[in-house]
């Protein structure tokens, strides 16, 4: 029987820029940095949750990221936040580009996109107290 996620993979040009990018302005931690056969294997997660993100090297153009609707289009990655607005501050502040001024409410919740260097949309959300309470 399943128990788990256990990784997300996303494709990206450049590890480093792409480690750079979630750890320093997204917060996550670096979790495994191996140099195997195969590759560079290298995962970031959110502290303290099992899930871990891959950050896979390979060409450009080879995940390449989905026709975007603003608003309506959910990354790859979807990052919960307790709270958004205050998070969003300080990612903006690390110099994380937003594709709104803002973030928005919405029926579940509170949301705003970006994009990592790659272009991988990173949707960050805050559910709403119903959603936490059914979630």
């Amino acid at each position: 029987m399943l128990t788990n996620v256990m990784y997300v993979t996303l494709y990206v040009t450049d590890q480093d820029r792409a480690l750079r990018f979630y750890t320093e302005q997204l917060g996550l931690e670096k979790r495994i940095d191996f140099p195997g056969p195969d590759g560079r294997f290298l995962t970031v997660g959110v502290p303290g949750a099992p899930v871990e993100i891959i950050l896979w090297a390979h060409p450009a153009a080879a995940g390449q990221p989905a026709e975007l609707v603003p608003g309506a289009t959910p990354g790859p990655v979807i990052l919960e936040s307790d709270d958004l607005r205050a998070d969003f501050k300080v990612f903006r502040d690390r110099g994380v580009a937003f594709d709104q001024p803002e973030p928005e409410d919405y029926g579940f919740g509170v949301r705003i996109d970006t994009a990592d260097p790659d272009g991988n949309l990173i949707s960050l959300r805050e559910r709403s107290r119903a959603g936490r309470a059914n979630g």
